[in-house]
């Protein structure tokens, strides 16, 4: 398996983070989560960098994020996987970032606009899946899309209390959980809010 950890790390540090905000870009150094309007927010840039290597994409992995938000880590995980299918369900934030992504060049993402806690069932199984907001369970949905041997990153639990949690389906499909970090997301909306 190759290990992408210095080139994720290079390519984060040259990533413009302000390129994804359309205001407050003036803040867009600060490492904090900062609103994007439609009660969402961008996250913090040291968080999103922790959640992009602990998910150890590989060149050959079919990834599938829940929350593209402003794109900024959708454009992350794009140059480190070989295809990322991302939903949002803010139609003028799916917009945006698609525009937004298709203008950096990525030919390799696809845009989904609905509710992302059930997952995009017509291109699973994903060896990989990142979910940017917080839900109140583990969706039993992106469970079953998680292919044998696949990760997922998924921030678990209630306004105030949030793990950050990684999921590993063995051979035998069998999870194992890893708290990686306390955190605080904004709440996945739909059917696991």
């Amino acid at each position: 398996m190759a290990d992408q950890t210095e080139d994720i790390i290079t390519y984060f540090q040259k990533l413009d983070r302000s390129f994804f905000m359309d205001e407050l870009k003036e803040f867009a150094y600060m490492d904090e989560a900062i609103p994007i309007g439609h009660e969402q927010t961008i996250s913090q840039p040291s968080l999103v960098l922790e959640m992009t290597l602990a998910l150890d994409l590989q060149p050959d992995s079919k990834a599938l994020e829940i929350g593209t938000g402003s794109g900024y880590q959708t454009a992350l995980l794009a140059p480190f996987s070989s295809s990322v299918y991302t939903i949002e369900r803010i139609a003028a934030l799916h917009e945006q970032a698609k525009e937004r992504l298709k203008k950096a060049g990525f030919a390799n993402i696809h845009f989904k606009l609905d509710d992302g806690s059930t997952g995009w069932v017509e291109h699973a199984p994903y060896d990989r899946i990142m979910v940017t907001a917080a839900a109140a369970q583990v969706p039993r949905e992106l469970m079953d899309q998680l292919a044998i041997e696949g990760k997922m990153i998924i921030p678990v639990g209630t306004p105030l209390h949030q793990e950050l949690l990684l999921l590993e389906k063995d051979e035998d499909g069998e999870i194992h959980t890893t708290v990686l970090n306390e955190v605080r997301f904004v709440p996945l909306r739909g059917k696991y809010e």
